[in-house]
């Protein structure tokens, strides 16, 4: 029920928000009705806020708790639904003009009264969801004291090379290393076997030689807060070092219990190991360790910033990897196939594999289940297909811990909105991991999150920082540019979602009208695909009186509605493969403010014709089929978001980047030159465009002149097809400038430039006339810049922006001191890509890049540059992408780049060039990571190609780019 708790709480508090919209503007039509808007207002809140406690008690609602709850819901949604059809667009300023005020009017008083009987009904069935529900007495975190080891994935899956490692981590090193405080980090999903990892490496016996005293400790995750859980934590700890010297007296104060502690640190050489750590109670141990007797410390945690936190500056953190197919399969083989398997039971086995991806705790619950029966590849299928619906029906059976684990996970995260954010992200097939413009630009136009697109990356990167989002593809900074949910925790999400009425999966789901977000998946023969997930009814899991209530419920209204003529509610439309079936039902779907038909094939001018109605659509992606737009766009007042990226569009029609509330336009397109009342909107600076990526520049185009008015321009990626004989060549010089020089004026932030030169136009950037001279000579701020293209000289251009953190250069064709000369300007780059043939003539030396974190270089023959010892001291990842690499690089010391921790090269390299790398990072006090990349090279040979990870359980940031 929590699950539906948040998407009522995330609907409810965006309808709250249209109301103060609606009263902060005090429609004159709507004066005899601001007393009702503002009881909607009240009484919205406080449902939310209601619902909000029940579930912070833990409790289990009853079944009319349930059907009060589902019903208020409803309500919020019939209120929304009130509000898109009669009010204008809210982003607009002034009073416009209510449609059909009248209607509107009886509308809400309708819509108060029904609200007033849901009230009534609420207490006279004593539904109320404030009641002091029992606190569960299930631990979210259950430990076998007698053998920790057993919570999670236990028995321990696919561990003994993690464990040789860690356990290398605590007892390697040279006199010095041994003396010193170490503090090693396990980080990962719930349920992934961190626990399990951390006992066996705890129980080694050369790690237990090695200290005179171990101490175990768990944290709960519905633990006591605050001084007392630091009190209690501090006290397992002392007891577990005391063992059986322990005495009843043990001090119970804090500041006690931490000289205690410290006094015993002082002459024993002690290994703590601290199981689901958390970040308020490590600020607490942290300072009660000395630095100088060389004690060892073992953390796990799910959250990658608390390992990072925990193990600086000298510690290690292992973020612990998914099964491989193969790993799973071995295990398989082990524990339940011990016959061998038949081509029957390899069919079984194989769908248990792909079920699982690789969780541990996931593959051992199937795997207990299936022991005692008579095994068949039908029973494997059965076994797995419905397993999220297990989890809930067997609530003492073999599935209840992944349950538990699972449940965590979502519950554990701080606040509704991002709760339904991640139950959102469940919306795409997790085989087909989702752009990260594309995720927040989504949560952003669904009203989920309440702000800008910072807050809706911050966002994102809590997920991530959690490790229930996967980065897949992430960009030069470091962030993720694809990702996707672990694997098990996204059937997870979207088993509830559906069972909340959150998503629906087919047009034909039951009580299709209440579903918000519907994804249609339909291939070529015009069947529908269910995501390659098992699905249930809603409601499924739930007690039987619910469910009586519920079908009542459903065939009452079934009896009184009919499906003529039906509007559907959903928010968002997904459709995935042919369009034959899914487009055409738009003329059903008025309300919608998402429509994502990237991957939908077959849109013809018909299709099209249906989106220029939808009046309330914010976010709009368009696939291959599509070769034009009409004018008819501009119908399209609320849109804000415009993908075309897949389209085959060439030329956009002007009314597009007219549109009113346009932030973010991507594709690769020509702009015609703009004349009449739509020029003047641009000289006036009323373009609320914020990124353009991109646009091709040509000698009939009219950006160039435009561009200089974007005053909301923040990210704009060009391709200049224009020479230094064109018009539109100095306009457009003059506009770079000043982009950049624009951004030395607006708060820091998230300011790039990508620019693709041709042979004409390689002095674009050093191009002057006149005035100009002068405000070239200017500083600028760019956060990130792309320069692909042949150039005569480093541009002085970007040796004059402050603050540039990331650069990308390729093909330049410039020698390697040419380059040095310029890149020393840039003493802040955190992040350098350089693209060439080779550079081999590169020599990077003591104190260049004092700054830089990662540095990713691809050539095509393999001379690579030269790094000084001194050089690169802040340097964490190294990229040396060149398939014909042969063994290492003679002038690429591993061993001087004190702050490594990772080092990619291209897959197709040989094993024994991995081999010798692997051995070389052995060598190193960090230990990095050597990881393999795999070279995707793209549709269009003048685009540069990516790199993305080919190991399984590492989904490390690769970066694009190629040679």
């Amino acid at each position: 029920m929590e699950v539906a708790v948040a998407v009522v709480s995330a609907v409810t508090k965006s309808v709250v928000s249209k109301l103060i919209t609606v009263l902060e503007k005090r429609y004159k039509e709507l004066k005899d009705l601001e007393g009702d808007i503002s009881f909607l207002h009240r009484e919205l809140a406080m449902i939310c806020g209601s619902m909000e406690v029940q579930i912070s008690h833990k409790g289990q609602p009853s079944a009319v708790e349930i059907l009060s709850m589902e019903e208020f819901r409803a309500l919020a949604h019939n209120i929304e639904d009130c509000l898109d059809r009669f009010l204008p667009c809210a982003a607009c300023e002034g009073e416009l003009q209510i449609r059909n005020p009248r209607k509107f009017c009886h509308e809400i008083g309708r819509l108060k009264r029904e609200l007033d009987a849901a009230h009534e009904r609420k207490i006279r069935y004593n539904a109320d969801f404030c009641s002091a529900a029992a606190e569960s007495d299930l631990d979210d975190n259950p430990v076998d004291q007698e053998n920790p080891g057993a919570y999670g994935a236990s028995p321990a899956v696919g561990i003994e090379e993690a464990k040789r490692e860690l356990c290398k981590s605590l007892v390697d090193g040279g006199q010095a290393s041994r003396r010193k405080l170490k503090v090693v980090s396990i980080v990962g999903f719930g349920g992934s076997g961190k626990t399990a990892l951390a006992w066996e490496v705890y129980n080694c016996p050369q790690v237990a030689e090695q200290f005179s005293c171990r101490a175990w400790v768990t944290v709960a995750s519905n633990q006591i807060h605050g001084v007392a859980a630091k009190e209690a934590l501090l006290t397992a700890i002392l007891e577990g070092l005391l063992g059986e010297e322990a005495q009843e007296s043990v001090p119970q104060k804090l500041r006690q219990l931490q000289q205690h502690i410290s006094r015993l640190l002082q002459t024993k050489r002690c290994l703590i190991v601290i199981d689901n750590i958390k970040m308020e109670l490590w600020d607490v141990i942290k300072p009660i360790f000395p630095d100088e007797k060389g004690s060892r410390i073992l953390v796990t945690t799910t959250v990658t910033s608390v390992a990072n936190a925990c193990s600086l500056p000298d510690g290690y953190v292992y973020s612990i990897r998914s099964l491989s197919a193969e790993q799973s399969k071995d295990y398989l083989d082990k524990n339940v196939f011990v016959n061998g398997c038949s081509p029957d039971l390899e069919r079984g086995s194989t769908a248990i594999v792909n079920k699982c991806d690789g969780h541990p705790l996931a593959l051992v619950s199937v795997a207990k289940a299936l022991q005692g029966h008579k095994l068949t590849g039908d029973l494997c299928e059965k076994m797995t297909h419905n397993l999220c619906s297990r989890m809930d029906e067997n609530k003492n059976g073999h599935f209840t811990k992944l349950g538990q684990v699972l449940m965590n996970n979502y519950s554990s995260l701080p606040g509704n909105s991002l709760k339904t954010c991640l139950l959102y992200s469940s919306l795409f097939p997790n085989d087909r991991p989702v752009s990260r413009k594309t995720l927040t630009g989504r949560w952003l136009a669904e009203g989920y999150i309440d702000g800008d697109q910072e807050i809706a990356d911050k966002k994102l990167d809590e997920l991530i920082d959690r490790n229930i989002i996967l980065p897949v593809d992430p960009s030069n900074n470091g962030k993720a540019k694809t990702c996707k949910p672990h694997g098990i925790m996204h059937q997870f999400m979207l088993h509830k979602s559906m069972a909340s009425n959150f998503i629906a999966t087919s047009l034909s789901a039951r009580n299709r009208s209440n579903f918000r977000h519907l994804i249609i998946e339909k291939h070529t023969n015009g069947t529908a695909c269910n995501m390659g997930h098992g699905t249930s009814p809603a409601g499924r899991g739930r007690d039987p009186l619910h469910k009586f209530f519920s079908s009542l419920k459903e065939k009452v209204d079934n009896l009184f509605s009919g499906s003529a003529g039906e509007q559907l509610r959903p928010r968002s439309l997904t459709v995935f493969g042919s369009a034959e079936e899914a487009v055409p039902d738009l003329t059903s779907f008025e309300l919608l403010r998402v429509l994502d038909l990237k991957e939908c094939n077959g849109l013809n001018e018909e299709h099209l014709g249906h989106i220029y109605k939808l009046l309330h659509l914010k976010y709009l992606t368009l696939g291959s089929s599509v070769s034009n737009l009409s004018v008819q766009m501009e119908r399209l007042h609320c849109l804000e978001t415009l993908d075309l990226r897949k389209t085959k569009i060439e030329t956009l029609p002007v009314e597009v980047i007219s549109l009113p509330h346009l932030a973010h336009l991507y594709g690769k397109m020509k702009l015609k030159r703009i004349s009449g009342k739509n020029h003047k909107r641009f000289l006036q600076g009323k373009s609320n465009l914020q990124t353009l990526a991109g646009v091709v520049i040509d000698n009939n185009s009219g950006f160039p002149e435009l561009m200089v008015h974007m005053k909301k321009l923040t990210k704009v990626k060009i391709w200049c097809e224009s020479n230094s004989t064109d018009c539109s060549y100095a306009v457009l010089s003059e506009a770079i400038h000043k982009f950049a020089q624009d951004g030395m004026s607006t708060p820091v932030g998230a300011r790039s430039l990508s620019l693709h030169l041709n042979d004409s136009s390689k002095d674009l950037l050093n191009h002057h006339q006149g005035d100009n001279t002068m405000a070239a000579s200017r500083k600028g701020y760019l956060s990130s810049l792309k320069l692909q293209g042949s150039l005569n000289q480093f541009p002085q251009f970007v040796m004059s922006l402050r603050g540039l953190k990331e650069l990308c250069l390729a093909y330049t064709n410039l020698t390697g001191p040419h380059l040095l000369l310029g890149l020393r300007k840039l003493r802040h780059l955190v992040y350098l890509k350089l693209v060439e043939v080779h550079l081999a003539d590169l020599d990077i030396k003591h104190g260049d890049f004092p700054s830089l974190q990662h540095l990713c270089l691809m050539v095509r023959e393999p001379r690579f540059p030269t790094i000084q010892e001194g050089a690169l001291p802040r340097l964490t990842s190294v990229q040396l992408l060149c398939k014909g690499l042969v063994g290492l690089c003679d002038h690429i010391k591993v061993e001087c780049l004190d702050a490594l921790c990772e080092i990619a090269l291209d897959s197709q390299v040989n094993q024994e060039t991995i081999r010798l790398w692997q051995n070389e990072a052995k060598k190193h006090p960090k230990s990095p990571k050597v990881l393999l990349l795999k070279r995707v090279d793209p549709a269009d040979t003048r685009s540069p190609a990516k790199y993305v990870a080919t190991d399984h359980g590492s989904l490390k940031p690769p970066v694009q780019g190629t040679p």
